[in-house]
């Protein structure tokens, strides 16, 4: 990785980057307000499941739909832990399923 990019994705994550504490401070706005609360969850609710839905249909056909999978349970992580630990978990299983399939691409053909 280069150092120019590392720079960039430690600076994004830092909390004290602007647009973190502008989205902190926009969460806690919404969080004092009950109603609101709801529709922001429903909100993230059905926007992470149709991200979801539509990776999972692109998943046999060429293209990211992994990635576009992990994205939907990554917005619906930002506001359910059961689906931060689902996200975890389909990580770890495509991660050992990857890794299996390159040790068996790269082993000699005998023969």
């Amino acid at each position: 990785m280069s150092e120019h990019l590392s720079r960039d994705i430690a600076s994004g994550s830092d909390p004290r980057h602007p647009a973190r504490r502008a989205l902190r401070r926009a969460r806690a706005w919404v969080d004092g307000h009950p109603y609101l609360l709801f529709a922001y969850r429903l909100g993230v609710g059905l926007l992470g499941t149709v991200i979801v839905v539509i990776g999972i249909i692109l998943i046999p056909l060429p293209g990211p739909g992994w990635l576009i999978v992990f994205l939907g349970l990554a917005v619906l992580g930002t506001e359910f832990a059961s689906a931060r630990r689902l996200g975890g978990v389909l990580k770890q299983i495509v991660t050992r399923v990857w890794a299996w399939w390159r040790s068996r691409r790269d082993r000699p053909v005998a023969g």
